[in-house]
Order: C-alpha cells, then structure tokens, then sequence
C-alpha cells in the first residue's frame, strides 16, 4: 500500500504463518500472533497514537497462494468488545471461510464512533481510532497477512457512519463501502442528538470526541455534507423500517445462529424474553431513526449523481437483520475489491 511507509518484520517465529514482528515507522506494531482454528488467527497490535494494544481477528481467505484483498469490518456501539460482536452473534466468520478475500474485524473503541478524539475523555480514555484504521492497522495488515492492497469496509449501526468518514481521511484506501443501519449524518439536529446518546451511553462527553455541537470537527465527520468525497467508490447502504420482523420472535432469533440460543440470550428464558422485548421496543425506535437517515443520504446521493446500492426491509436494530445484509452486500464488496 503507497502513502504509508515500510514496515519491518523481525526475525520472530510465525504462528500460522504469519510474522509476529511488523512495525512501522510510526512504533505501532504487531505483539503478538494466536492461532484460532485453520482459518482464523488473533492478532495484538499496538496503536502508537493510542499508546495500547488491541486485538484484531482474522479470518484468512480460502486460498493464500497469492496476494489477496482486504474487508475490515467494524462492529458497533461496544467495539466489539462484548458478546454483541460479529464473532459472536453472527456465522460471517464461517461464511467467509470460502472466500478469497482477507476479513479482519478489529477489536476495541466502545462509544467512540471510531473516530479522533480531540481530547481524552475520563470514561471512554484516549481514542484516535481514524488514525489508528486509516495509518496504523492497513500497512501492519499488509505486511503481515501478504495482501494485494486493495481493501473495502463495512459495519453496523454506528460504525455504519464511520465507514462512510474512512475513505474520506485516507482518500485511495478504500475501494467499497456497505453501511448497515447507520446514520450518516452527525452535524443537524437529529445527527447529533444521536451522537450524543451513544457517545453518553458509555460515559462519555461528545465535546471531548468533536468539540461542541457545530464546530468544524462535526461538519468534516458528516458524510451527508461530504458526500461528494464518496464518489467513485461501489456503495452499499441498508436500513430496516423498524417495524417487527422475522428475527423478532423467539423462534426467529434462534433461527438466526442455525437454530441454536444467540449468546445474549442467557440461560434464563426469561431473560431471553426481556432482550427479545428490547430489541423490538428499543431497537425497532432506532432503526426507525437510521432509515430515515439512509433515505436522506439517499436522496443526497442521487442529487449528486453519485451511484450507490441501496437496500430496505422490515426488522429491528439487532444481528439476525446485519447477517442478512451482510451476505446481501458480499457481491458488491467483491466487486469492489476486484474478486468479481
């Protein structure tokens, strides 16, 4: 990948045949390589501009004979940090295991939009999370895993307007994008009241992540005003109306894993039952929000004559719908990642 200097690789022992000494000029680096099963590796790899190591989880593509593209994809509001993750609530993983593209799911920045905190926040700490996915983890990526350069990105709820900022901090980096139930703009009422409740939901002072409500840090991380930045890229944007679906039932929500119990079921029926409610009152009221905003960026879209793939259903704020989804984008981001 050109723009972001070379990375060495020490003579470490590889696990899986992946080295486990990447560094860049900058001091981040890779620490440490685990072996998950024959597809799938953790990596630790330490943000300079964070000062901390995360994991990062890998699923490899089906053949390694040549150099293969890259699909980062985020998770939402906890960073994935808990059993709301893709790892856990999805079979993505495992539909990947056949694919030939490079699939690496960071881990860590709960509440933090993925974005460049202006300032360190006493809940939520230092978040530098676009340096750390535009400057720090591509070139470590590359280097390790032996890929083409050319990468694509995805994620759900508010990484789904994250992934729409990306390619606008590092213009090249991304070749397609597929956003699912976000919302993309941040800098109008409705945009930053919704900032501000997920950002409060984990502690944290919005004025610590972009500066007070207007200021020029919420405008340039608002792809709706910026949407001209967006073009030339193959786009994928979806949204569910809200309204109950098929994975809003008991039944549905066990289909949704094969028919086994989602992780966040608990052993307790009736615990089962209270998340079941959540979701449809909780999560049907957001999705309403983010299909608003899909439509609007849209119509923002369309009027700038900017091509994009858009996608409506029924169904919650919640995995069963992200799943569907993202096995819906799958063709476009291969597209876009030159596979198809």
């Amino acid at each position: 990948m050109t723009g972001f200097g070379a990375v060495s690789a020490s003579a470490d022992p590889s696990v899986a045949g992946i080295p486990t000494g990447a560094v860049s000029p900058d001091g981040s680096r890779i620490t440490g390589v685990e072996k998950i099963d024959d597809h799938s590796i953790r990596l630790q790899v330490h943000s300079a501009a964070m000062d901390k190591t995360f994991p990062v989880d890998v699923v490899r593509p089906a053949d390694t004979s040549r150099p293969r593209p890259v699909l980062y994809l985020l998770n939402g509001a906890d960073g994935g940090e808990g059993l709301a993750s893709w790892q856990a609530q999805t079979d993505i993983p495992k539909f990947m295991a056949d694919k030939n593209a490079n699939l690496v799911i960071p881990v860590g920045g709960p509440f933090s939009y993925y974005a460049d905190w202006i300032k360190d926040d006493p809940a939520l700490g230092r978040n530098k999370w676009k340096t750390y996915l535009t400057e720090e983890l591509p070139p470590l990526i590359d280097a390790a895993l032996g890929t083409n350069g050319v990468n694509a990105i995805a994620g759900i709820s508010t990484a789904g307007t994250t992934v729409l900022t990306m390619p606008m901090a590092k213009p090249g980096l991304y070749k397609a994008v597929a956003a699912y139930s976000g919302c993309a703009q941040t800098s109008d009422k409705l945009g930053t009241a919704f900032v501000k409740s997920v950002v409060g939901m984990g502690g944290g002072d919005v004025e610590n992540m972009w500066g007070p409500p207007g200021s020029p840090e919420w405008l340039e991380n608002d792809a709706y005003i910026n949407a001209e930045k967006l073009r030339g890229l193959d786009l994928y944007l979806s949204s569910g109306d809200g309204s109950p679906g098929k994975y809003d039932t008991v039944d549905g929500r066990a289909e949704q894993l094969g028919g086994g119990r989602t992780q966040i079921d608990g052993d307790d029926n009736q615990l089962g039952v209270e998340t079941l409610i959540n979701q449809i009152a909780v999560g049907g009221a957001i999705e309403a929000v983010t299909n608003f905003c899909t439509r609007n960026m849209q119509q923002r879209l369309d009027s700038l004559g900017i091509p994009a793939t858009f996608r409506y259903a029924s169904g919650t704020h919640s995995w069963g719908y992200w799943q569907d989804e993202f096995k819906h984008s799958w063709p476009f981001l291969s597209r876009g990642m030159g596979l198809s």
